[in-house]
């Protein structure tokens, strides 16, 4: 019998959730951000999945965007890091990917290439993330300089949020207006909004938005946001209980004894660890559901195992199914509980976790 911790990664929500995207900014078109092996979700699946009705996608550099490729995904490709050097213009010509262009450097090659057809670009603006991008007072001449190349046939204007994801802060409206007085005057579509953007800021939707972590189900935002209502979760990381015992007040359970029982305890273990994704510093308390019971996590994660709580679910038997976050577990609950966020819990899912696709 199979190890049984894997994650369930329901294709019909990516496409829900991306159509949600779609019809908040109902006049931009949407590149669906599937970098990172689509945070943890697989990129070619999702890919796949959305084909039929994703404007293009995003991924962070040349590889991620030659998997696609190769997996006969024709819609446009955007490598939201550019290229890495100038032999990399060469093989994304032949694989007919979009770079970003954010430096003098990757300005050069683009421009010094010979590329054997018309190449489509973005051009990043730093406005305010301080990150990546050319100065405000910069942009306009690096823009003319690729429109002006015979060999470019088309430029986005882009720039990143660095503080979206707090609908209340000024930040991003300042950035928003650095971005607008220093593209004034430059005639190309647009393109601002992450998730967080999309959701609330309707303002910076422009011509192209970049949906990342709203296409897997999972907030932006650290508080409550009425706009992620609509959302549904795409993975589940589910287990099952391989172990049952019941523990006097006063013992200890797990590595330092960090959780100590105060009344007569049941402690299941279940089939998952931090070697499998799970944060190791997910504290006492952090919820999960067993036997779809919302109970909690007590003691230290361990690399494979992870003890539970299972006080009051009597029938909670080795073999019962455990949630760790998914559909009754938001990934957002437990990223909070862990002092993280979902983009990292999803990221951090590894091989030893199969990933099972459904589709309705």
């Amino acid at each position: 019998m199979p190890r049984p911790i894997r994650a369930r990664i329901r294709l019909d929500a990516v496409r829900h959730n991306y159509r949600q995207a779609k019809a908040l900014a109902p006049d931009a078109r949407a590149l669906a951000v599937v970098k990172a092996n689509a945070y943890g979700h697989g990129a070619v699946a999702v890919a796949r999945a959305l084909a039929d009705e994703a404007d293009g996608f995003a991924v962070a550099y040349l590889e991620e965007g030659l998997e696609l490729r190769e997996s006969s995904i024709r819609a446009p490709i955007l490598l939201l890091d550019g290229v890495f050097s100038p032999d990399e213009m060469r093989i994304l010509d032949r694989a007919g990917l979009t770079p970003v262009i954010h430096s003098r450097l990757q300005l050069e090659w683009l421009l010094g290439a010979r590329p054997e057809r018309p190449l489509d670009c973005w051009l990043k603006m730093d406005s305010g993330m301080h990150r990546m991008g050319f100065a405000p007072g910069d942009f306009a001449a690096a823009y003319a300089q690729l429109a002006e190349c015979r060999h470019v046939r088309s430029v986005v204007l882009m720039s990143h949020f660095a503080r979206a994801d707090e609908p209340d802060h000024d930040y991003t409206a300042q950035q928003m207006r650095v971005f607008a007085e220093a593209t004034a005057a430059l005639c190309a579509p647009r393109s601002l909004s992450n998730s967080a953007a999309v959701l609330a800021w309707p303002r910076a939707h422009g011509d192209w938005t970049r949906p990342g972590i709203m296409l897997y189900g999972a907030s932006p935002f650290e508080g409550a946001h009425g706009s992620t209502a609509s959302l549904r979760p795409a993975m589940t990381l589910e287990s099952a209980l391989i172990s049952v015992r019941d523990l006097d007040p006063g013992e200890p359970v797990g590595y330092g004894g960090r959780f100590v029982c105060e009344r007569p305890t049941r402690v299941g273990v279940a089939a998952v660890g931090y070697a499998d994704g799970y944060p190791r510093h997910a504290p006492d308390g952090t919820p999960v559901a067993v036997r779809g019971r919302i109970t909690r996590i007590v003691g230290r994660v361990s690399m494979d195992l992870v003890t539970l709580d299972l006080t009051g679910i009597e029938d909670a038997a080795i073999g019962a199914p455990v949630e760790l976050w998914g559909g009754q577990i938001s990934a957002n609950a437990v990223a909070e509980a862990s002092g993280t966020i979902a983009y990292q819990l999803f990221t951090n899912i590894n091989r030893r976790v199969p990933l099972i696709y459904e589709d309705d």
